[in-house]
């Protein structure tokens, strides 16, 4: 058994912490409800990634031989996913006061990871390249795909407690409407970014 575990713990701290989707809209509910009622919403994210983990470990070639004809449409879907909880941030009014509802926390964010081509993207690499020399040891999958969900936990709970960390300044109506702006464009980048826009007007241009 042949792994590069630099590379690999290299290449997997540095994707699962980076901004995107996941860690954005973790430090949203932070903000929001604080990192007690916002730890639901991780373990949503951290069940539906280590589904996605399993899947791409086990299905690895064949889904590497359909996403080529598949990558342009849950690219799409993923982006308009995310662009709905831009606009979801951007056009929140609510006070901290008002901010009690969690509901469907857990369903939100096993659903991120299934509407995320980019979390099926990062699994493929994983496992496709970095783990291809386990690739027949079920054990070993189960193993690694705990621990990139584990990671998962650790990086959205680090942006949610960030969220929470400034939660108290947020009685600052100008301030809150700031963060809300801030964290709403990074999601409409994010979105932009996985539609594919930016690689098509490069082509062009």
């Amino acid at each position: 058994m042949n792994i590069d575990i630099i590379p690999l713990v290299s290449f997997v701290i540095i994707t699962t912490f980076s901004p995107g989707p996941n860690n954005i809209s973790s430090a949203s509910m932070g903000i929001l409800y604080g990192y007690r009622k916002t730890v639901r919403f991780l373990l949503g994210i951290a069940t539906g990634f280590f589904a996605v983990m399993m899947l791409s470990a086990y299905l690895s070639s064949t889904i590497l031989s359909l996403m080529p004809a598949s990558e342009r449409y849950l690219r799409w879907v993923g982006a308009l996913y995310i662009l709905w909880l831009a606009i979801t941030i951007l056009r929140s009014n609510r006070s901290l006061e008002d901010a009690k509802d969690v509901s469907g926390a857990f369903i939100k964010g096993f659903a991120l990871q299934l509407c995320n081509p980019k979390v099926a993207v990062y699994g493929l690499t994983l496992f496709s390249t970095f783990l291809a020399a386990v690739s027949r040891q079920a054990d070993l999958l189960f193993l690694y795909a705990l621990i990139f969900a584990g990671t998962a936990f650790v990086a959205t709970s680090t942006w949610a407690l960030c969220g929470a960390a400034i939660k108290n300044r947020l009685g600052n109506d100008r301030f809150r409407k700031a963060i809300n702006l801030l964290l709403s464009l990074m999601l409409i980048y994010t979105a932009i970014d996985l539609s594919g826009i930016f690689l098509t007007l490069y082509n062009i241009f």
